[in-house]
């Protein structure tokens, strides 16, 4: 089945509150997805976004992010007032958030709708429900966050030793001295999960599918590493024996340390990988298709020695390969999943891909700088995802403004266009995406809008300046979903009802 999509991030939604986040701009979005005949919506990690911002570093693999809580909600359900919300400083830029504006008073903003929730009792019952049935996480991630706040962001490495080793006297008076914290970052999690379930109830209702992204690692500083370091590979003391990150090659001779804690594969297979299949049933709960950051992880991994300044000394490590993904099948059923399988590819890579069946993805910025590229449409299959970019590439705009006059050239020949105008290069490069064999096809918003530079949502290798940019408000208009409609039903991708 030919279908396509768009790929926005939730945080680049524009509100009147800082940040996207589930207000009624996220339904109209949903409603433009409608009306252009697209029938995906893909995402980044909606995870609670810690240092740096990043929604691939979350606090927690199973929570969402408070930022994402719409306080437009939180007043219709009775929680809040506008005079609590009007006159807040949520940034002064309705392109680009600001997460020191937010850091600061989001928080105060959402312990106010807690305690008005709190008093009211009227959701008790389901709120109860909830509770237990993410009892695996969320009473560990509540009291992380209570103690991380309490030590005033401070890594759990650096707590004291009784609650950085959960030393369980310890573990008992922070749950009874943090309690009123502790029910408020359980709150907001009831809060998240409640405005998503409604916004994605609305989407599928439009016949509009999620696709969410899970990150292969998950930060040092998260409760996951915190509560559960037999997940992964950790000394007696918890600190971590290696961290992730990639080998030295042409592009850093030191290689990468990205200081993710590694997984303990022998450990999780003998548990059945246990928290694997918790992880991945979890993200169902949110997503209807899941796409992987970062599979070639599972065939294998680079470990660098904890404490290590630069990747050199690292070494290349087996990754479960197909049995995590047979036990997965096993336990959940039929996996709607696609890989991120960019970069260098191996045999085992290769091989894995095929057995699992999923599609892999073929990006077609990165068609033109070799001859006869694998991601070039006259190499694509039809069981792939096709994209102009992702989210670490720039805009296809500022992309054929940048690149050389040559392999500008090789574009205009492969893709057939005479417009010397870059907007409508831009939609001749589009139309090459919708045209190709691949399954489903996903563009980014910024492409559609012929944003330049300046929309580029992440540079990898850069710290500043990333998971920033926001659409303007009333930007998405009649005529543009009427434009990429057009190009839907020409290539044949309208979604079945």
């Amino acid at each position: 089945m030919r279908e396509s999509g768009i790929l926005f991030p939730v945080f680049s939604l524009p509100s009147r509150f800082g940040i996207g986040c589930f207000s009624r701009e996220s339904y109209e979005f949903v409603d433009f997805l409608e009306r252009s005949g697209q029938g995906f919506w893909q995402i980044l990690p909606i995870g609670p976004t810690g240092f740096g911002n990043s929604p691939y570093q979350p606090f927690s693999a199973f929570a969402g992010n408070p930022y994402f809580i719409s306080p437009e909600k939180l007043i219709e359900e009775g929680y809040l007032s506008w005079e609590d919300v009007n006159g807040v400083d949520f940034g002064s830029d309705e392109e680009r958030v600001d997460y020191g504006a937010l850091y600061e008073y989001r928080f105060p903003i959402l312990k106010k709708a807690a305690k008005a929730f709190f008093e009211k009792g009227e959701e008790k019952e389901v709120y109860r429900a909830f509770l237990k049935k993410e009892s695996y996480w969320i009473l560990d991630y509540a009291l992380f966050m209570a103690l991380k706040t309490e030590a005033g962001g401070a890594s759990w490495l650096d707590w004291e030793k009784p609650l950085r080793t959960r030393e369980e006297s310890a573990m008992k008076e922070a749950r009874k001295r943090l309690s009123e914290e502790i029910d408020f970052w359980s709150f907001v999690q009831y809060e998240f999960e409640k405005e998503w379930e409604a916004l994605r109830s609305y989407a599928n209702q439009k016949n509009v599918k999620i696709i969410g992204d899970l990150p292969f690692y998950v930060s040092l500083d998260s409760a996951d590493a915190w509560s559960h370091p037999e997940v992964f590979q950790m000394n007696k003391d918890l600190t971590p024996k290696v961290v992730a990150g990639c080998p030295p090659d042409a592009f850093s001779a030191t290689g990468q340390l990205w200081g993710n804690p590694i997984y303990d594969w022998k450990a999780q297979k003998k548990d059945g990988y246990d928290w694997w299949v918790r992880r991945i049933r979890r993200n169902y709960e949110f997503y209807d298709v899941i796409r992987i950051d970062h599979f070639h992880g599972f065939c294998e991994y680079y470990a660098i020695p904890y404490g290590e300044e630069t990747a050199q000394n690292g070494k290349l490590e087996k990754g479960p390969g197909m049995d995590l993904f047979t036990v997965l099948k096993a336990e959940i059923g039929d996996l709607h999943m696609i890989a991120e399988d960019l970069g260098n590819t191996t045999p085992e890579n290769v091989k894995l891909l095929e057995d699992t069946g999923f599609p892999g993805m073929k990006v077609l910025q990165f068609g033109f700088t070799s001859w006869d590229s694998c991601y070039v449409n006259h190499r694509h299959i039809g069981n792939c995802v096709v994209y102009t970019g992702t989210h670490d590439n720039t805009p296809t705009r500022a992309w054929i403004e940048e690149i050389s006059d040559g392999e500008r050239d090789f574009v205009r020949r492969y893709i057939n266009s005479r417009n010397t105008d870059y907007g409508a290069f831009v939609w001749d490069f589009i139309r090459e995406a919708y045209r190709s064999v691949a399954d489903l096809c996903i563009i980014p918003l910024q492409d559609y809008l012929c944003k330049g530079r300046e929309a580029r949502i992440n540079s990898p290798g850069t710290a500043e300046g990333n998971w920033q940019w926001r659409l303007r408000p009333n930007f998405l208009s009649n005529e543009l979903a009427a434009s990429i409609r057009d190009l839907t039903e020409t290539y044949s991708r309208i979604p079945k009802g």
